[in-house]
């Protein structure tokens, strides 16, 4: 697949003034004024954050309320259930407060909707449940900011609400007692990209301060927190970034049952890092409600007992197996469909229906597509009782929810965001969509959009890479949105005569730059681009830097992203 790079734009002035005050690398200066940081204070914060930069609770709109109501639910012996979505930001969520209000509180059930049974966000059935049960009060865990109606309809029946929840608000907002959420316009709390769990964690940091309990209280679910952060995509900037780094200490210092129990289950010897906590924890945790109930997440998150932990951890794990299975079945019949199908193969998007195909995975399948196969706008849909139900997904600049909202007359319902949507329509609808949506995307996005983008942080020679370099670079952790892993280009590298192809799709290479260092590296399902390197012409690469461990050695190497001549 064709790449096209990018590399970003900076400003020198910047970049010289900080170099001045941190005497480090320039290249190194630059990375940080790309990311807004532009003073030896602000430099001290990312490098050294400490749990001193958390931002006051108190100051999130509603925190008062929130906290007032939670202490009358006590006073009155209320039962108060603890409501979250099933996905992994929902179910560390509800482990998190859960858990804490536990240690203080006795009256109290935790509740997450069935994917299949209830869908998305609060639903009827979870009401009815609290209606028959006598529960007073509700705190709604990253959902329920949408949910005007049923909120309206749980407070006709004498049930209050909290609702902490980080989606982008509607002008009209559900009748909650609180509504913690710094989204909200004229909330004045100082950073607005807390994950759900987040400001679950903010709330009982308020309650805990209340109350005068300390605040290792609060704390010992920071590894909670992190692996929210880095589940949902969030930035990992300002109070993301402390939240992340105390909490990614804590998931290798002393994680939970939970968490020991999956990295053991994984496999995974080395220290964990967001990017671990993505591709290995976060699976399994989402498999649960993929596959089948998200409570077994929760019960697996609150579980105190190494081994009971692990018996539960075992079944998610077989969970996520199940779903790595179906999913690249699902992905293989996609692709044939559109290879045996020379209109689908001409199209700008993709949008594919099988009424077999498993709901837990058409949002992974439509990925999937994209990352590997067929770089465009993609939806995957599949028969949900007697409708059709589906995700979206879309590459990199073009909003995926707008293209959507064109065809909203072809639809039952949908929501979602610029990258990632979902939606339900009937079956005699579903041609129809087809053809709207390519007809909305051909005539909307930039053909430069159909070719995926490799952005560039700066380009580097490789003398420049040495073990100083490299020791303040892995300072840059923790990393994601906003503050993803450093890529690099190098060019006129030539290969040394020693570069080979590895298990018929990968590339070991052996590169230099004229008179200066050899560096090893490895590009994962590039031997097509071997040619390239054994032409003897020089070329260049894009690449990120990483340590590799061999025979007690550690060494760095080059992790190859795309190579062109």
């Amino acid at each position: 697949m064709q790449k096209r790079w990018t590399v970003k734009k900076y400003q020198p002035g910047p970049e010289r003034s900080l170099q001045a005050a941190l005497r480090i690398h320039p290249l190194l200066c630059r990375l940080l004024v790309q990311r807004g940081i532009l003073t030896f204070d602000a430099a001290k914060r990312f490098f050294r954050p400490t749990l001193d930069d958390l931002i006051d609770p108190w100051l999130m709109k509603d925190m008062d309320a929130a906290i007032s109501r939670l202490e009358l639910a006590f006073f009155r012996r209320e039962k108060i259930m603890v409501y979250g979505d099933y996905d992994v930001d929902g179910t560390t969520a509800v482990a998190t407060v859960y858990t804490f209000l536990e240690s203080i509180y006795s009256n109290i059930e935790f509740y997450l909707p069935h994917r299949y049974r209830e869908g998305y966000g609060i639903s009827q059935q979870g009401i009815d449940y609290a209606i028959e049960n006598d529960f007073g009060l509700i705190v709604a865990l990253d959902c329920g900011i949408k949910s005007v109606e049923l909120i309206a309809y749980a407070k006709s029946k004498g049930i209050d609400f909290i609702i902490c929840d980080h989606h982008l608000p509607d002008a009209v907002l559900p009748e909650a007692v609180a509504i913690l959420n710094p989204k909200q316009h004229d909330c004045p709390y100082p950073y607005k990209e807390l994950s759900g769990c987040g400001i679950g964690f903010k709330m009982i940091m308020a309650l805990a301060q209340k109350r005068g309990m300390p605040m290792e209280s609060v704390y010992r679910y920071l590894d909670l927190v992190a692996t929210s952060i880095a589940a949902d995509i969030v930035p990992i900037t300002g109070e993301n970034r402390v939240l992340a780094f105390y909490g990614i200490k804590k998931v290798n210092e002393d994680p939970i049952p939970a968490i020991r129990s999956l990295v053991q289950l994984s496999g995974l010897k080395e220290k964990l890092t967001t990017s671990n906590l993505v591709f290995v924890i976060a699976p399994r945790v989402n498999a649960a409600g993929r596959m089948d109930d998200a409570r077994k997440a929760v019960n697996l998150f609150i579980e105190k007992d190494f081994d009971r932990a692990m018996e539960i951890a075992e079944v998610l794990h077989a969970d996520n197996f199940d779903r790595k299975e179906i999913d690249m079945t699902i992905t293989q019949e996609a692709v044939l469909l559109i290879q045996g199908d020379d209109t689908q193969l001409a199209r700008k998007s993709t949008v594919l229906f099988q009424p077999h195909w498993h709901k837990g995975v058409v949002g992974i399948v439509a990925s999937r597509l994209i990352d590997k196969y067929y770089y465009r706008p993609t939806i995957i849909l599949t028969q949900s009782n007697d409708k059709v139900a589906g995700s979206a997904r879309s590459v990199s600049g073009f909003n995926v929810y707008e293209a959507i909202h064109r065809c909203k007359d072809l639809l039952e319902n949908y929501g979602g965001h610029f990258y990632a949507a979902g939606m339900t329509l009937k079956p005699e609808n579903v041609k129809a969509f087809q053809e709207r949506f390519e007809e909305v995307v051909s005539s909307t996005i930039d053909p430069e959009l159909l070719i995926p983008e490799i952005v560039i942080d700066t380009e580097i020679s490789f003398a420049d890479i040495t073990p100083a370099f490299f020791n303040i670079l892995k300072q840059f952790e923790p990393l994601g949105p906003e503050n993803l892993r450093p890529v690099f280009m190098a060019r006129n590298v030539v290969d040394t005569g020693y570069s080979r192809i590895v298990k018929d799709e990968h590339i070991k290479l052996s590169v230099k730059q004229r008179s200066g260092p050899v560096f090893s590296g490895i590009g994962f399902f590039m031997a097509d681009k071997f040619p390239i390197i054994t032409s003897k012409r020089p070329f260049d690469i894009v690449f990120t830097v990483e340590e590799n461990e061999w025979n007690g050695a550690v060494s760095l190497q080059l992790k190859v992203i795309d190579i062109r001549q």
